[in-house]
């Protein structure tokens, strides 16, 4: 299903909703692409706002040089913005981002899609709704490395086995200290997202045991083991620890896949290596956010597909929901368990009726997120 492309001279106009840490990121990102221009910062909080603007060296006194404002559609068009950032807590992923698109405003989101599976199936709708593009900043795809062991991986034959370990040992304080399984709500999600990269397979299944070792200095579970059964009978399987100090691996992980012809290893960080020698060269997606704010920039100015779109996304947070609930309930649990039960939250909870028109529309969830992830 195509999207609403822009045809406006000059860089992308953005304004950024939320004044945080990443919404920070975002913006200090947008300041240095050549391709886009902040005009401004939302947040429910003024003094945030300033705060935020004061760290890029801005100034908000005379409403020229950047203009904030609590209300993000509201600063989107007093600004003439292009699209918005949506660098919001969670929780404020449904409404900012839902408010914007029916104003007729692209999004890029940052992970995860919505603080539910079931929230992001009404996201999809809206956008299907609306016309317009949703993108969600899955950051950890962008990586040269990455890119180039999936580049390796084409000569190696059919995939079995794709394995990561993932053990740091970061000390948050705050929010992450009190969750019940930080690790895979918080930070799973990035290597199962670039698993579902590397293998272009959306998962079938998963089952998953959390634990949190003795010494652990999280209320939560912090470390979790999962395998995933994938679509073609590959097998994913996911260990690490939030709670493991010495030899910690990248922020990425250290993976290991396991081919009919060979096998590729990367640590996270530097270049991937293959066995056989692969001389393969990908191309490089870019670093991060940045990368994901050059393909969200791309896509609005040519239509192309970009990765990210919240209806081929929303399978990696089902991923996540999924082996919550295997390790809680002890059994294995589909994704059809997942996005069937989500798909019944959203129609009960949806109040919009245009949107639970779209939602009704579909013949089921998976239907429903096919079309919407595939240019027409």
């Amino acid at each position: 299903m195509s999207f609403q492309t822009l045809t406006s001279e000059g860089p992308l106009r953005l304004v950024v909703v939320g004044a945080g840490g990443m919404g920070r990121a975002w913006m200090h990102t947008i300041e240095a692409d050549p391709d886009t221009e902040l005009v401004g910062i939302a947040d429910l909080y003024p003094a945030a706002t300033e705060s935020a603007a004061a760290d890029l060296g801005r100034d908000i006194a005379t409403g020229t040089d950047l203009e904030t404002g609590t209300d993000a559609v509201e600063l989107a068009k007093r600004t003439g913005a292009d699209a918005i950032v949506n660098a919001t807590i969670p929780e404020a992923h449904h409404p900012v981002t839902i408010a914007a698109l029916k104003a007729g405003l692209p999004v890029l989101g940052e992970k995860p899609v919505a603080a539910t599976v079931a929230e992001g199936i009404a996201l999809a709708a809206a956008a299907e709704l609306t016309g317009h593009l949703f993108m969600v900043s899955q950051s950890r795809r962008y990586n040269r490395g990455l890119f180039q062991a999936k580049r390796q991986l084409e000569s190696l034959g059919r995939i079995g086995i794709v394995a990561v370990d993932f053990f740091k040992a970061p000390r948050f304080g705050g929010f992450r200290d009190e969750m019940d399984s930080p690790l895979l709500l918080d930070m799973a999600i990035h290597q199962f997202d670039m698993a579902r990269f590397l293998l272009d397979a959306d998962p079938v299944a998963v089952v998953c045991e959390e634990y949190n070792p003795p010494w652990s200095w999280y209320a939560g579970n912090a470390a979790a083991t999962a395998a995933f059964e994938m679509e073609g009978g590959a097998r994913f399987t996911f260990n690490g620890s939030w709670c493991s100090p010495g030899f910690e691996t990248s922020w990425n992980g250290a993976w290991r896949v396991s081919a009919e012809h060979g096998t590729t290893v990367w640590d996270g960080d530097g270049d991937p290596q293959a066995d056989p020698e692969s001389k393969a060269v990908a191309e490089d997606p870019g670093d991060g956010i940045a990368g994901s704010l050059r393909e969200f920039t791309a896509a609005l100015r040519t239509g192309r597909e970009p990765m990210g779109r919240v209806h081929a996304n929303l399978l990696s947070l089902a991923m996540v929901e999924a082996a919550i609930r295997s390790a809680a309930e002890g059994r294995r649990v589909s994704m059809d368990e997942i996005l069937d039960g989500s798909y019944d939250t959203a129609l009960a909870a949806t109040t919009d009726a245009d949107i639970l028109t779209v939602l009704h529309s579909w013949p089921s969830v998976r239907d429903g997120l096919n079309r919407g992830s595939r240019s027409d």
